[in-house]
């Protein structure tokens, strides 16, 4: 009895592990060479102005390419487009593209085997002043913004001196001619992946090898009002035939974003489809500190999406997408209701978004959640059965022990 007892137990204990383990998946084991390289057929005496580069970082595959385009010509810009194709290249007719941005000016060839192609367009920083401290722009009075900053008009930094191509890790930093950007900046980091895993510095996003990683920071730009909060504006660009969605997807797991239960999911769908092309993904929370720590995460918020009616003024939207594409927008503002801090007590503010093609990466049960799963649910089974046998046996023993007559 004791050793059915044992054996059953441990029966009713592995298929629990085993349906815990079912959340994990199987993993992203795919791989991408990637490769990255500043300005691609760049000769003389074409030259770029001051300051802008167009960085190409091309993901191979086993039968398929991705390519990433960041660009700081215009409103800072990334390009990715994905093509059936191992032998696709970037073609750019310089003159065209330095001179007047022409569509048609940046391509991927063959254009045949071009299959989805989308933009993300960092576009302007809103500034206004908090005084009910809501946090919230859309409520906010009129009177209470201050005129936005136009990223198309920033002046960026020399990106040969901040890429590093072997590392895959590009990193944008500019300022608008300013006494308010006098000592700030602000910064776009695009990290490109070979392989899927997460970041180690928090909000540590699950990324694949078909994505890559934007982080933006503001740093050191002097707030003009007591209690100044931003709103960052950026727009998706994309072909026609696809539609844009913002999901909400929760979880019971915050291991690697402490606190955030929710990821947002900017997707593209072709229209009459509820296939994935591709998407643009967050955690809505924002760091105050370039090295934070729990206290340093702030909420963020989005707005809804919108419809824009023109092109975003960025030189590689512009010369790439050759007919009239959808353009989408929305806000992500920094702060929560009556949060007490407010950027002028730390002059630092950062959020980080991926950017990929098909699925976005979804994040398993940890470890931890899994164990606390499988004794949540193992114990009061190990109980029920324990507490079976054990009655099954008294009972036993209770019957055999009771003098019963001879007939």
């Amino acid at each position: 009895m004791s050793m059915f007892k044992v054996s059953f137990i441990f029966s009713v204990l592995f298929v629990v592990f085993g349906a815990a383990r079912g959340f994990l998946g199987n993993g992203d084991t795919f791989r991408r060479k990637v490769s990255v390289e500043l300005n691609p057929g760049l000769a003389p005496p074409s030259s770029l102005p001051p300051g802008v580069a167009l960085v190409h970082a091309r993901g191979l595959g086993l039968n398929d390419t991705l390519h990433f385009l960041l660009c700081n010509r215009g409103a800072p810009a990334l390009l990715l487009v994905h093509t059936n194709s191992t032998e696709s290249a970037v073609q750019v007719n310089w003159p065209e593209f330095i001179n007047r941005s022409s569509p048609g000016s940046l391509r991927v060839a063959p254009e045949s085997s071009v299959t989805y192609s989308a933009a993300l367009v960092f576009t302007r920083i809103w500034e206004y002043d908090d005084v009910n401290n809501t946090a919230d722009p859309q409520t906010a009075a009129e009177s209470s913004f201050y005129s936005p900053y136009e990223l198309q008009n920033f002046i960026w930094s020399d990106l040969n001196a901040t890429a590093n191509q072997s590392g895959h890790v590009i990193t944008l930093c500019g300022r608008e001619n300013t006494e308010s950007f006098a000592n700030g900046s602000l910064c776009l980091r695009l990290s490109l992946f070979e392989s899927a895993g997460r970041e180690g510095a928090w909000p540590s996003l699950l990324h694949n090898s078909n994505s890559s990683q934007l982080q933006v920071w503001l740093d050191g730009a002097a707030p003009r009002g007591n209690r100044s909060r931003f709103a960052l504006e950026f727009q998706s660009v994309g072909d026609a035939g696809f539609q844009g969605r913002v999901d909400v997807r929760s979880s019971i797991d915050d291991e690697y974003t402490p606190s955030i239960f929710k990821v947002f999911d900017w997707l593209s769908l072709p229209l009459n489809s509820s296939r994935v092309w591709g998407f643009s993904q967050w955690k809505p929370v924002a760091y105050r500190k370039p090295a934070p720590v729990f206290e340093d995460a702030t909420p963020c918020r989005s707005s809804p999406l919108v419809s824009v009616s023109h092109v975003p003024p960025s030189a590689l939207v512009q010369a790439y997408f050759t007919h009239q594409p959808h353009t989408h927008g929305l806000n992500i503002s920094f702060g929560v209701d009556k949060d007490p801090v407010f950027y002028s007590d730390t002059r630092y503010i950062s959020w980080t978004v991926l950017m990929g093609m098909g699925e976005p990466p979804a994040d398993s049960f940890s470890t931890l959640i899994i164990i606390i799963i499988a004794v949540g649910l193992g114990t009061p089974l190990a109980i029920i059965i324990v507490g079976g046998v054990f009655v099954c046996v008294r009972k036993r023993m209770t019957q055999s022990s009771v003098y019963e007559p001879i007939n």
